[in-house]
């Protein structure tokens, strides 16, 4: 992967980690817990699965220390980058929440760092979340814009499961030169990798919730969220039309 970056740090009650940023802008977004980076206070949450939560970023060339008094976890979640913005607290309230897709295919969306919701040089971080049996990611689609076989735009693919239970991501791609195909059984911490090609469904199990976080960034001057269908699956869409989004959502949040 050369554009996107993830790394998820777990601390014990009391923990400390520091590192450095060097190249990459990154994100710290609490998966569980509560947390103080550098000198800035992040309330976070129980869970993925409980409430959106509150975030920093940290600029490219720059040190930083996370404590932890209660301990938890927390997505680091990393793209190269060309300019040093400052670092900078986002609130959990000003996140927007999104539903997207209807019946079956409706999940929620928590568009964390988009180009509409918040600046960073390349990083698109948003959260994604799966009623049990519903589908998300789908139709299946790529990032790009006019290339045929490889999408210009990475994606890291990083899941949670509720209640200890499982997940299906696929990912596949038809170029002779580069061929790719991998359907894969997820659970909490699996992530997939997606440097090209086709990715979706994103598949919860009867029973299971499903969350995901998304990090994208590419080579391109501009940072936009652009997505393809893939062809054959893309008249999906046609069928919501009539179709209401899952009761079930939003799980938490309001939708903006």
């Amino acid at each position: 992967m050369d554009y996107t970056d993830l790394r998820v740090l777990t601390l014990p009650p009391g923990g400390r980690e520091e590192f450095a940023t060097g190249g990459l802008e990154m994100l710290v977004v609490p998966l569980s817990g509560s947390c103080v980076v550098n000198d800035v206070e992040l309330t976070g949450r129980d869970s993925v699965f409980t409430g959106l939560t509150d975030f920093c970023y940290l600029p490219r060339d720059s040190v930083a220390t996370v404590t932890s008094a209660a301990g938890g976890r927390f997505a680091l979640a990393g793209a190269p980058a060309r300019r040093r913005l400052p670092a900078r607290y986002g609130p959990a309230e000003a996140i927007p929440v999104e539903l997207r897709g209807a019946g079956s295919c409706s999940r929620q969306v928590n568009n964390i760092a988009t180009a509409e919701s918040f600046e960073c040089d390349r990083l698109m971080v948003v959260e994604v979340l799966t009623p049990a049996g519903n589908w998300s990611s789908y139709p299946p689609h790529k990032h790009d814009e006019q290339s045929e076989h490889e999408s210009q735009l990475e994606e890291i693919y990083y899941f949670e499961v509720a209640r200890g239970g499982m997940g299906y991501q696929r990912v596949y791609a038809s170029s002779p030169d580069r061929p790719i195909d991998v359907f894969a059984e997820v659970r909490t911490g699996d992530v997939i990798a997606v440097p090209f090609g086709w990715h979706g469904p994103s598949m919860a199990a009867p029973g299971y919730d499903l969350y995901y976080l998304n990090v994208m960034a590419g080579p391109g001057l501009e940072r936009a969220w652009r997505f393809r269908d893939d062809p054959a699956h893309a008249w999906i869409r046609d069928t919501w039309t009539d179709q209401s989004i899952d009761p079930r959502l939003p799980m938490y949040g309001r939708p903006s």
